[in-house]
């Protein structure tokens, strides 16, 4: 059975793409973006914390590792490019993860066999460059029955 797919055209689209999917999180669900230096991880992110009411600017949390913001439901967003499975587990990041609020890990391909081995149901978007480099494709990759449904509905928005 083929992964759900959504495309987008462009950072703008991105954006509203993260819009979309602030109406169809909830507390406890967890997000791993995955793609290479500019694919679109924080823009996606920035549109996620838009749609759900967040205020600040968001921005890659790249030194500080983890960045938390207030909107309809906390947004915590973690950026693991220097770091890995221990770097992930030093910023806390464990205690909130599939509880409270919204978890976003940009880089989440660095914690991918920590994230299967926990058991933390959580949903994995592949953000693959296009061939006009504006174009995205976002593969999404759920990782248990919460993420299975988030995939279903946010691809089908």
């Amino acid at each position: 059975m083929p992964l759900p797919t959504i495309l987008s055209n462009g950072p703008n689209n991105t954006q509203e793409l993260g819009a979309k999917l602030a109406r169809l999180v909830v507390d406890g669900d967890v997000l791993l973006l995955c793609g290479d230096l500019g694919a679109g991880k924080t823009c996606l992110t920035k549109g996620l914390a838009t749609g759900l009411g967040v205020e600040d600017t968001v921005i890659s949390p790249t030194f500080v590792l983890f960045r938390e913001y207030s909107g309809r439901i906390p947004l915590f967003h973690i950026d693991l490019y220097r770091g890995s499975d221990d770097t992930y587990l030093e910023t806390g990041a464990t205690d909130v993860a599939g509880v409270t609020g919204v978890t976003v890990v940009e880089w989440g391909d660095h914690i991918e066999e920590l994230m299967k081995r926990s058991f933390v149901d959580h949903l994995v978007v592949r953000i693959n460059i296009g061939d006009d480099e504006t174009s995205r494709e976002l593969v999404l990759e759920p990782h248990g029955t919460r993420s299975a449904q988030l995939a279903k509905a946010w691809s089908e928005s």
